[in-house]
């Protein structure tokens, strides 16, 4: 599905500061000189089996795509599919799973579009705001830069693992409350920051997100495969022989890009390459600046890592990411 970002014509226009042709977490247009709308939309097919909870983690990942951008939430349309036999009941659950997480962020619902589909899908139209000279990309990145990520890794697998009955509740607990979590605070507090670039870990994997941020901003990505941080559970998943498909998809688009200097073990695949629901900031700034953000985070009660560095590339048209110990 990639490819076909590469056959819609590019729709220039002096006020669409983001879009087909600078892809990225939301589309920005310029309202005036003070103010830019920024747009995303996201859905998916049921990630767990409550459907309140459901509601709850399309709503985040569509929501974190804003903060992704430096944004504030404003308000969001509700986009769904559901058979016609499942019960109101789910329904409602699900869009009020969905509408919490709009009401966290300071938006409102208001309003949507609903068809008649299989297989349940739920997601938003999300619209935020921000200054035009203060929505963050992730083509910023300088050499030197520090990267730091917010969340820990496994989604994709521990998901996996749950729906077949192979994860402890307690870890089945902590995937659940991270992958309906908001980036928000995470999000505010890397814009007091002088942050060169940003974007959210999901479905690419940390490795094809930070493939993205490496060739958007003409640099190279360094990651510390001894920093990446794991969901509870997950070396345990892995052990057990559980993975994804999106996570050999990722590695099929990706790993061109990405340099080993020795074969990666099978937990640390999973870590580059497992598609991520509702994922972390990877938050991209001066090392100087580093150290003082991660701390800030932290006292907000926000896990953070310092993942990676940004280095200069060989090539200045094209990015990599280099793996290391």
């Amino acid at each position: 599905m990639r490819a076909l970002g590469h056959q819609f014509p590019e729709h220039e226009h002096p006020e669409l500061l983001v879009g087909l042709s600078k892809a990225d977490d939301a589309a920005v247009y310029r309202l005036n000189p003070d103010q830019a709308i920024v747009q995303t939309l996201d859905f998916f097919a049921p990630t767990v089996d409550d459907p309140f909870q459901f509601g709850q983690i399309a709503a985040a990942n569509a929501l974190n795509d804003v903060y992704a951008m430096g944004a504030d939430v404003l308000f969001a349309l509700n986009i769904a599919a559901f058979p016609d036999d499942l019960p109101v009941e789910t329904i409602v659950a699900v869009l009020e799973g969905g509408a919490s997480k709009v009401r966290e962020a300071g938006g409102a619902v208001a309003g949507g579009h609903t068809i008649v589909d299989r297989e349940p899908k739920y997601g938003l139209c999300v619209t935020g705001i921000a200054h035009p000279e203060a929505v963050l990309r992730k083509a910023s990145a300088q050499p030197g830069d520090a990267i730091l990520l917010t969340k820990p890794l496994g989604t994709g697998v521990l998901l996996n693992g749950m729906r077949g009955g192979e994860v402890p509740a307690a870890h089945e607990a902590i995937v659940i409350a991270q992958m309906s979590e908001l980036n928000k605070r995470a999000a505010e507090l890397a814009r007091e920051s002088p942050v060169h670039a940003l974007t959210d870990v999901t479905g690419f994997g940390l490795a094809g997100h930070a493939v993205e941020v490496a060739m958007t901003s003409g640099v190279g990505v360094e990651l510390s495969l001894g920093a990446l941080p794991a969901l509870p559970g997950l070396e345990a998943g892995v052990a057990q022989g559980l993975m994804t498909g999106g996570q050999a998809n990722n590695r099929d688009y990706f790993s061109a890009r990405v340099a080993t200097a020795r074969a990666l073990t099978p937990l640390e695949d999973t870590l580059l390459y497992d598609p991520q629901t509702t994922g972390g900031l990877l938050i991209v700034l001066p090392e100087s600046a580093a150290a003082e953000l991660g701390a800030r985070l932290q006292a907000a009660g926000i896990g953070n890592w310092r993942v990676g560095t940004v280095v200069a590339s060989p090539d200045a048209e094209s990015g990599g990411v280099r793996v290391t110990d």
